[in-house]
C-alpha cells in the first residue's frame, strides 16, 4: 500500500492498466464510449476542513463526458425491449426503455454538436441512457456516485485542484468562466489527470447518482461506497463545475445541487421529465461497476424502475 495524508491507494493505482480499458460501441452507430479502469481505495472525501474517510470499489469511468452523437444514438434507439442479462454471476431483468421525447429547441443553443459535451438533460434522463446503454451492451452501467466521482477526480491528489493548489495553472486543465468566451468547448481539449480522465473539472459540470444532503460529512466513521438516495426530483447533485463558473469554484471537492430555476424557461405543463432549458452547463459521465451488491442491486441508480434480481 502507498499512505499519503489524504489517501490509501493499491499500488496497481500507479502501475499500468491499459489492459483493463476499453471501449464500449453503440450498436448501429459509429460512437463508443472509452471506458477507464480505476482501481478502489481510501481516501479523505471533502476538503481540508470538512471530509470523511471514504473507501470506494473498483470501478471503470468514461474517460470523457458523453458527448451529443453518443447521446442523440439513445434519443434515435428504437423503445428497447425487457431483457436479461448477467452481471457478476447474477441474473438481471430490466424493463424495456423509450427515448426521450424531442426538445422543444435547440438544447445545444449553437455551441455546437460533434465531439461536444450533451447538456441540458435532467437527471432523470442521464439515469435513464445509464439504463439505455446498460441494456444494449450486456454491461451494467450507472452514473458515478459523489464517492466515486471525487475519488475519479483527484486521481491520488490531496491538493485543492486535482494539479496543485495554484489556480493560476488551471487554463491548462479547464474551461471555465474566464476562458471559454461564454460557451462549452469540445471534450478532450484541455490536459487529462493523472488517470487520463478529461474535463472532470470545467467544461460542463456532471449529474452524480446522489441527491443532495448538506452533513455529509458529520459523520467521521469510515463509509464505504456511500450513496445519498431519495425520491424527490430536486436537490440532485452535479460535481466539477463548468465554462459558466468562477475557477476558483472548480475544485476537486466542491459540489452543486439543482432545484426548479434548471427549467424555468420550460414552456410546458408539467414541465419535462427529460430536458432542463437552462442547464447548458450540465451534462455527465457513465461508470460501470465491477461486481453488483445489495445496495447497486436496488432500483435506485435507475430511478425507482423495476428490475429483478435471480
Amino acid at each position: 500500500m502507498i499512505f499519503f495524508r489524504y489517501l490509501i491507494i493499491p499500488f496497481i493505482f500507479f502501475q499500468n492498466t491499459d489492459k483493463l480499458n476499453y471501449s464500449e460501441k453503440i450498436p448501429k452507430s459509429n460512437n463508443s464510449i472509452d471506458m477507464i479502469y480505476i482501481p478502489g481505495g481510501e481516501y479523505k472525501m471533502g476538503d481540508k476542513n470538512k471530509n470523511s474517510d471514504t473507501k470506494v470499489s473498483s470501478f471503470w469511468i468514461s474517460k470523457y463526458e458523453i458527448t451529443w452523437e453518443v447521446y442523440n444514438s439513445f434519443m434515435e434507439y428504437e423503445r428497447t425491449e425487457n431483457k436479461e442479462f448477467k452481471v457478476a454471476n447474477k441474473v438481471i431483468y430490466v424493463d424495456g426503455i423509450s427515448k426521450p421525447t424531442e426538445p422543444y429547441t435547440d438544447m445545444t443553443f449553437g455551441m455546437g454538436y460533434e465531439s461536444y459535451p450533451a447538456v441540458n438533460m435532467t437527471h432523470y434522463s442521464a439515469t435513464k441512457f445509464c439504463k439505455w446503454l446498460s441494456l444494449i451492451s450486456g454491461n451494467y452501467y450507472r452514473l458515478p456516485t459523489e464517492a466515486e466521482w471525487e475519488y475519479a477526480c483527484r486521481a491520488g491528489s490531496e491538493s485543492k485542484y486535482y494539479f496543485g493548489d495554484n489556480v493560476n495553472d488551471i487554463d491548462y486543465y479547464a474551461w471555465h468562466k474566464n476562458n471559454s468566451s461564454g460557451k462549452y468547448h469540445k471534450v478532450g481539449q484541455k490536459k487529462p489527470n493523472d488517470l487520463g480522465l478529461y474535463d472532470m473539472i470545467g467544461n460542463v459540470s456532471e449529474w452524480v447518482a446522489d441527491s443532495y444532503k448538506e452533513d455529509i460529512f458529520k459523520s467521521k466513521k469510515q463509509k464505504k461506497d456511500p450513496f445519498i438516495y431519495n425520491k424527490e426530483k430536486y436537490p440532485k447533485v452535479y460535481r466539477g463545475g463548468s465554462w459558466y463558473d468562477d475557477p476558483k469554484l472548480l475544485t476537486s471537492d466542491k459540489r452543486f445541487f439543482s432545484d426548479k430555476s434548471l427549467q424555468r424557461r420550460d414552456p410546458q405543463i408539467p414541465k419535462s421529465k427529460w430536458w432542463n432549458t437552462d442547464a447548458p452547463y450540465i451534462g455527465f459521465r457513465v461508470v460501470r461497476v465491477e461486481e453488483i451488491n445489495k445496495n447497486s442491486l436496488r432500483d435506485k441508480f435507475w430511478n425507482n424502475l423495476n428490475f429483478i434480481i435471480n
